[in-house]
């Protein structure tokens, strides 16, 4: 006999309350990926659930999500399309057609299909809304096409700091290899505690089952800097009381003495997600090729310093080749850069001499305060990786010449070999800006 209307009715409202709880109980779970429009682009992926981190609800992504997280970046480099320079009344006009004081107006995600090599979405001809008449302006631009402005060795919209005009000057003449190619040598910092020894450790209740942990800490920085077992596995509150054991101290416990160093982790992408209350990234859940044997290591501190002895030398090696399995890492073993760094650590060659994948990817900054000088590392690697031209002034150039770092970051091929070679190609950026000096040796000046 056939259903009666209303009980039609009864069971549609039924199915469709029960499909609405069921999609709000996905909502508002942990994964949320089945609302999302696309694919998250290489630098969001990681935090792609947690949807609260950008988003606001009924009102998009707002400007002050993006800045939380990528605006101390920008201010570190010097950003030359600052927000003050489109609030000026005098660029109103360029602001009407491009306005550029939303992140969101060049990138957005959940647009594969819009994403360029960079990582980011961006039109590839955005320059042109404020730029159009360059060609009239610089003769040298004048059959170029806007979609190279941001080519390799040409413009940053964000961070032109090294490819300045004044600056290619500047850095024209110098030598390709630097006189004395060094590193910015970290000191170790000052403290009051005497150093300790094997037998000064204190409250590890494994000890004695596990010897080697204590020779190992007995070696490390922690040990010559008066760090006991304790005061990291039982650190103390402000009124000197004890917290229990704790056989696993996580990241927030090692940023209770290198906070900085934390905060760099935390901005990058290996601590992204935990910044954002997640599990640990680890590498079965990144894009590009990991070893499978690091398929489920969860990153943090100890993923790379270890446990006990906190090598940095280690660190600086291993602790990145024990996940990455990308050509460009697989060829750093066979690299002049290798060869340098083993170098170094064999007391072969200079300290600051060797480059390890940290020195390029994890690098040392200098800061002065108050006419002192100390350097630190910048524990997010992708402060300067994208785009690659960010890695000249504070990486690049304590080795090379300017003329020569541009030209290697440019040679996708040479990357991909780890820098075994020359340059197979010329950037005309530094050419360009001697030849403003002397606009007759320009061909491209002629009439």
């Amino acid at each position: 006999m056939p259903m009666k209307t209303p009980a039609l009715w009864i069971a549609a409202a039924a199915a469709a309350l029960g499909l609405t709880a069921a999609l709000s109980m996905t909502l508002l779970g942990a994964d949320r990926r089945l609302f999302a429009p696309g694919d998250m682009t290489g630098g969001h992926y990681q935090i792609e659930i947690a949807c609260d981190a950008c988003h606001t609800p009924f009102q998009g992504v707002s400007q002050e999500a993006c800045v939380q997280c990528h605006g101390a970046g920008l201010e570190a480099g010097n950003d030359s399309h600052p927000r003050s320079k489109f609030e000026d009344p005098r660029n109103a006009d360029r602001v009407a057609l491009l306005d550029a004081r939303r992140c969101v107006t060049c990138h957005v995600e959940h647009r594969p299909e819009r994403t360029r090599a960079m990582g980011v979405t961006l039109a590839a001809d955005f320059c042109v809304h404020c730029h159009a008449d360059i060609g009239a302006e610089r003769p040298s631009h004048r059959d170029l096409g806007f979609e190279t402005c941001a080519g390799a060795g040409c413009h940053n919209y964000h961070d032109n700091t090294a490819l300045y005009e004044e600056f290619l000057l500047k850095h024209r003449d110098a030598p390709p290899p630097a006189a004395t190619p060094r590193l910015p040598l970290r000191a170790a910092p000052p403290t009051a505690k005497a150093p300790l020894a094997a037998g000064d450790r204190d409250g590890s209740p494994h000890a004695a089952a596990d010897p080697g942990v204590v020779d190992a800490w007995a070696l490390s920085a922690h040990a010559r800097g008066g760090v006991n077992c304790r005061d990291c596995h039982q650190p103390a509150d402000a009124a000197g009381a004890r917290a229990a054991w704790r056989d696993r101290p996580g990241p927030a416990q090692c940023a209770a003495c290198h906070a900085a160093d934390a905060e760099g982790f935390l901005d990058g992408r290996h601590g992204m997600r935990l910044r954002q209350g997640l599990t640990p990234m680890s590498p079965g859940q990144a894009r590009r090729p990991m070893r499978g044997d690091a398929h489920d290591r969860g990153l943090g501190c100890t993923s790379c310093h270890g446990a006990h002895d906190f090598d940095p030398r280690r660190a600086a090696v291993d602790g990145c080749l024990g996940c990455h399995d990308d050509t460009h890492s697989r060829a750093y073993r066979e690299s002049p850069h290798h060869a340098l760094w083993q170098a170094e650590v064999a007391q072969h060659a200079p300290a600051g001499s060797g480059v390890s994948c940290a020195s390029c990817h994890l690098p040392r900054e200098i800061h002065r305060d108050a006419g002192r000088e100390r350097v630190t590392v910048q524990h997010n690697q992708n402060r300067n990786l994208r785009p690659n031209e960010k890695m000249i002034r504070g990486v690049c150039l304590h080795c090379h010449g300017l003329a020569f770092a541009i030209d290697a970051l440019a040679d996708p091929a040479l990357i991909a070999r780890n820098f075994r070679g020359r340059p197979s190609r010329h950037i005309e950026s530094l050419d360009m800006a001697a030849q403003r000096l002397h606009p007759s040796d320009n061909p491209r000046n002629s009439p």
